[in-house]
């Protein structure tokens, strides 16, 4: 009997330590695939890399659509771009172009400020017969909406220069008048007090008004204009009272959807085929979404068990380094970048059934989505080993090449403290343009004149050429460089 316990007893043992030595060697396998790359994975067991091929596809994918979408805003963008130039030559009497500096123009008397005050009430006026494009005045309730000019100025105010006086309520005051685009004429008599200007009391007078206009353009690219509301707002500067008035033309235009619209031809037949696209990159960003969320359950799972495992033979807990081997942070990148990518997709979408406007909202999810998604592409990368030699590289470096920016960029925003306080009040964007202006050493030698030709020219010329000296006479025409 007692042989026979004994039997038993070495059975039972024998056998869990085969149990124990077969869950070793499965849990070392699956440790050893899931370290392995996709190529490698397909090699051992045969299954075929989706995730892989997911991320190629969805790279492709969305690339595609941010560059169908950066065209459209394109053509936004520079609507808008345009609008504001075509409103400054509208409205502004003088216009050269080009700005001057940070305002559009600049006028130094009294008659000057009045005439440009006039031109821009008649070019409103007379809009409709003037402007080229789809321009109209916006209106409330069937009405257009008025103009409104406003003058700001002290309440109080006695300037003598001569006698080095002065008096003045620093309080502000706004006197407005409104303007109908209807009542072209009697205007200017009933409100002739409003024109009676105190420019050493004048700080500064606003004309702003709507206007609506229509983005026909886009429908060369198949897709359905927007609706825009123009608030103009033009300025006549003079708080400095140097006796420069700056004017200024401001613009804000939001978009809207427009509330009446028939198109006819393949515009709407084309949108429906992008909003095919974007339902099929959703559909690919949900799959990419889930395959890595699996295959962090997966990982946390294999933690545990290996956890448990090493808990029970070595009798201690897995250090945090190599906790962090089952934490793969590219599996986060993706889960976040696909997440952008369908938000981004469904904004797309309802833009293009205009149902929204929001294109600088989709841009930022769009254009941060195809980012993460390029730097996804690094994991893959780092499966190879010449690859793999770079990323490692980049990664033990990054934390010192960070404290480095952080460190020279204080010193960076020190200097540029420094550089605005001290030389930004007597700096010329000017100067860049054009060059510093010559002083009058520079001046003077800049004058050409003719020589009378002396006796020993010819032997001059000469000893210049024969010499063997490297230091040469400059030609006559060569520009002189002063230098110290």
């Amino acid at each position: 009997m007692e042989m026979l316990v004994r039997y038993l007893d070495r059975r039972e043992s024998s056998s869990s330590i085969t149990q124990s030595v077969i869950k070793e060697e499965v849990l070392r396998d699956d440790l050893k695939y899931y370290f392995m790359s996709p190529c490698e994975k397909y090699r051992a067991r045969g299954q075929v890399p989706w995730k892989l091929g997911v991320q190629i596809l969805k790279i492709v994918m969305i690339t595609t659509q941010l560059i169908l979408f950066g065209l459209n805003n394109q053509l936004v963008v520079s609507y808008k771009e345009e609008n504001v130039m075509a409103f400054k030559n509208l409205f502004l009497k003088g216009y050269s172009g080009v700005d001057e500096d940070d305002y559009s123009v600049a006028v130094y008397t009294q008659q000057d400020v009045f005439d440009r005050l006039f031109y821009v009430l008649d070019q409103y006026d007379h809009l409709g017969h003037l402007s080229v494009g789809p321009i109209s005045y916006a209106e409330d309730n069937g009405k257009p909406v008025p103009l409104i000019m406003c003058k700001e100025y002290y309440k109080r105010a006695s300037v003598k220069p001569s006698d080095e006086a002065y008096d003045i309520d620093a309080q502000l005051e706004t006197v407005c008048m409104s303007k109908d685009p209807a009542s072209v004429h009697g205007w200017r008599t009933e409100n002739s007090s409003f024109f009676d200007l105190e420019f050493y009391r004048l700080v500064d007078i606003k004309i702003t008004f709507q206007l609506k206009g229509i983005n026909l353009q886009t429908v060369r690219s198949h897709e359905l204009p927007d609706c825009y509301t123009f608030f103009v707002t033009i300025t006549f500067d003079n708080q400095c009272h140097s006796g420069k008035v700056k004017i200024f033309l401001e613009i804000d235009a939001p978009r809207s959807p427009c509330k009446n619209w028939k198109i006819s031809g393949t515009a709407q037949k084309n949108t429906h085929y992008l909003l095919f696209f974007d339902s099929f990159v959703i559909l690919v960003c949900l799959t990419s979404a889930v395959l890595c969320t699996r295959s962090i359950v997966l990982a946390v799972r294999l933690l545990q068990r290996f956890s448990r495992f090493f808990h029970d033979n070595s009798k201690c807990n897995v250090c945090q380094s190599d906790k962090k081997e089952f934490l793969n942070g590219w599996y986060v990148l993706v889960i976040v970048s696909d997440t952008l990518t369908i938000v981004g997709s469904i904004l797309k979408m309802e833009i293009q059934a205009k149902s929204l406007t929001s294109y600088d909202v989709c841009s930022i999810f769009l254009g941060t989505s195809t980012l993460l998604v390029w730097v996804g592409v690094i994991r893959y990368l780092g499966y190879f080993q010449k690859y793999n030699v770079l990323i490692l590289t980049m990664k033990a470096a990054f934390p010192k090449v960070l404290r480095f920016c952080c460190c020279a960029g204080m010193i960076y925003l020190g200097y540029t403290f420094c550089g605005w306080i001290v030389l930004g009040p007597y700096h010329e964007k000017n100067y860049q343009k054009n060059g510093f202006p010559l002083t009058d050493l520079q001046k003077f030698l800049k004058e050409e004149k003719d020589f009378p030709p002396g006796e020993d020219t010819e032997t001059d010329s000469q000893m210049r050429y024969s010499s063997p000296c490297c230091c040469r006479r400059a030609p006559r025409d060569d520009d002189i460089t002063l230098t110290s």
